[in-house]
């Protein structure tokens, strides 16, 4: 299993991330606007530099948690911005409930340790996979926002005060349609690293096949919206499908080498 002890430097912003991320989820119904925006801010920070932190040692060590760390950094901060311009978003809690255990996460499984890059332009290629894992948990968010949004319409219990079901929809297929480009690019820096680098030839592994299979079902849910206005039930679990191949794509491959197999 890739354990390893993390420096504290690295653990002492981790651990105040994942408090904070607790704290928001479950006392934020007693918390004053000024307070919550306050503590949101905090985590942002300490969670970003626990990752910059992590990121930035020698050798680099990656793997299917700092991922998921990752996204979830990124999610939040859409979310932060976002409700600058929406303040009816509500999907605080849910969001930092999810920010703890993948901080925490982290911090056990810190991956594997990365060789001398074959490519200064490799890490583009992962950048551009985690910023499509971030964007596609942004859409996953807002999908089960709008879900919610429209069970409160139909018990006659949704208030003025909560954004209205359209602009989470357009607001939804933004975020899937900006995902969709950056998986697109995702997989043309893959093939093109292929091509030129010997020693990560494109081959078809799991990795590989799920995050296609993503890739895929992102188009036909774009192209039925366009097309025939897709919406709904529809939409969204073709959205929810396509998250999770593309978290079997890359989090689940890793997890089982890392975990499950105990290889680098």
């Amino acid at each position: 299993m890739i354990l390893a002890a993390s420096p504290w430097w690295t653990t002492v912003p981790s651990v105040g991330a994942a408090l904070g991320y607790a704290l928001l989820a479950a006392g934020s119904g007693q918390l004053g606007r000024h307070a919550i925006s306050a503590l949101m801010g905090a985590v942002w920070v300490l969670h970003g530099l626990a990752l910059a932190l992590v990121l930035g040692m020698e050798p680099v060590r990656f793997g299917f948690a700092t991922t998921l760390s990752v996204t979830a950094w990124l999610v939040f901060s859409v979310y932060a911005l976002e409700t600058r311009l929406y303040p009816q978003l509500r999907a605080r809690w849910t969001l930092a409930g999810l920010g703890t255990p993948a901080v925490l996460l982290a911090l056990v499984f810190p991956g594997a340790a990365y060789p001398v890059l074959q490519s200064t332009w490799l890490p583009l290629h992962w950048a551009l996979g985690i910023a499509s894992y971030g964007l596609l948990g942004v859409a996953v968010a807002h999908a089960w926002m709008m879900q919610r949004t429209e069970q409160l319409i139909r018990r006659g219990q949704a208030g003025e005060a909560m954004l209205p079901l359209l602009a989470l929809e357009r607001l939804t297929f933004r975020f899937v349609a900006a995902a969709f480009v950056l998986l697109t690019l995702t997989l043309l820096a893959g093939w093109y690293f292929g091509t030129v680098l010997p020693a990560h030839g494109w081959s078809w592994t799991h990795k590989t096949v799920f995050t296609v299979l993503s890739w895929a079902v992102l188009g036909v849910l774009l192209w039925g919206r366009w097309r025939w206005g897709w919406r709904g039930r529809l939409a969204v679990r073709m959205l929810y499908a396509a998250a999770g191949l593309l978290l079997l794509g890359y989090v689940g491959s890793r997890f089982v080498l890392e975990v499950v197999l105990q290889r680098a």
